[in-house]
């Protein structure tokens, strides 16, 4: 059933609102995990026990072994350790990284912060997808150290063909680093991947755990210091309360995915059919058909994003615009830039688990009415 607490928030693809079930387990945890995992006395056992039990939960969902996964302080914090590290045990035999155009900013920044030219892009279609045959003769010229490919857009929804990319990059050598942010714990981890990166937030855990998964033998090595937790990946003291209400989150709607997925899917499609016939001059972005199911964005002409979201906003509805994955910015989308798309006046809805249809229909009621206002105010009408 809709989840009535969920209302009009429709921003799950920034943090998806912490599921019940893992507010208990973060409760109860926080009562009986508290003590040092690595330690030998009889709290810092049942905390290990805890958190042995939420690795092997994960894990599961992931199609990982326990022992290939490590629990961060973020998905950013798992990317950058995903990056860095391939970059690292692979020094000798390349120094480039490759990344589609349309990653998310915490995937280009840590190549970038590896040196001025190490990060090389590859471009997409005008539905944000790889372009595969790009990403080929890319990787024909050698000197890849990394190739890093998310499971689906962020912005847009589109999902990419990691069937292919892996098949261009296990012919060529390379590892794949593959960003699952968007899709863990709505629709099945593909098992392309040789390094994965998620974040709990995304799926109703508590923000501040995020999850790296190496497969064993891939050439990876760690940054973190001697000493480091987590089988040496990861410095400090895991979060154990956190990830324990992470993994009873994930088993919750991983649990529930199907039905949900599909009942998000129909309300997407509802979005796609009703605001370019009832917002003139707006265009749909993504695949509309292999995609995610809660994540539709779309683009209005005269239209500043900011003035939109604040209208919305006041309406009560939570929604996203500009560059969606870089924290306290309105700056153009570097993902639809990528895809030629108009990189202003776009508005990102995705939807949580629970959301109602009545909100849904509320807003696309009411989106007509904001989009003539502000266009309006800037004195944008009868053009």
């Amino acid at each position: 059933m809709p989840d009535k607490r969920v209302g009009g928030y429709l921003d799950a693809a920034s943090t998806q609102p912490l599921h019940p079930a893992a507010r208990d387990a973060l409760m109860a945890a926080i009562d009986s995990g508290w003590a040092d995992p690595g330690r030998l006395y009889r709290e810092a056992r049942r905390a290990r026990m805890l958190l042995d039990a939420a690795r092997e939960s994960i894990a599961s969902t992931l199609g990982a072994r326990a022992d290939e996964v490590a629990f961060t302080a973020s998905g950013t914090d798992a990317v950058t350790s995903g990056v860095h590290g391939l970059a690292r045990g692979r020094a000798r035999l390349g120094r480039r990284v490759l990344a589609s155009a349309v990653e998310h900013a915490s995937v280009l920044q840590a190549a970038r912060s590896l040196g001025p030219e190490v990060l090389e892009t590859v471009g997409v279609d005008h539905l944000g997808r790889i372009d595969v045959d790009a990403l080929d003769a890319a990787l024909a010229d050698g000197d890849t150290t990394a190739l890093a490919v998310q499971s689906a857009n962020h912005e847009v929804g589109t999902r990419q063909p990691l069937d292919q990319v892996r098949a261009h990059a296990e012919r060529n050598g390379v590892p794949l680093l593959v960003d699952a942010a968007q899709t863990v714990g709505r629709e099945p981890v593909a098992p392309y991947w040789d390094v994965l990166a998620a974040s709990a937030h995304k799926w109703g855990g508590p923000a501040g755990v995020g999850v790296l998964a190496v497969r064993t033998g891939v050439r990876w090595r760690s940054t973190a210091p001697d000493g480091a937790r987590e089988g040496g990946r990861v410095p400090g003291f895991e979060n154990v309360p956190g990830v324990v209400a992470a993994a009873a989150a994930l088993e919750a709607v991983w649990a529930d995915a199907a039905r949900e997925s599909a009942r998000l899917s129909a309300l997407v499609d509802l979005v796609r059919a009703r605001v370019p016939v009832e917002v003139p001059d707006t265009v749909v972005l993504g695949d509309p058909v292999d995609r995610l199911p809660h994540v539709v964005t779309f683009s209005c002409l005269y239209v500043e994003g900011e003035a939109l979201l604040g209208d919305l906003d006041r309406l009560g509805f939570a929604v996203s615009s500009g560059s969606s994955c870089v924290a306290d910015s309105l700056e153009p989308s570097h993902v639809l830039a990528a895809m030629g798309a108009l990189t202003h006046g776009n508005v990102r809805v995705s939807l949580p688990v629970g959301v109602g249809e009545a909100d849904v229909v509320r807003f696309l009621d009411e989106l007509p009415g904001v989009v003539a206002r502000v266009r309006a105010a800037l004195g944008a009408t009868d053009l």
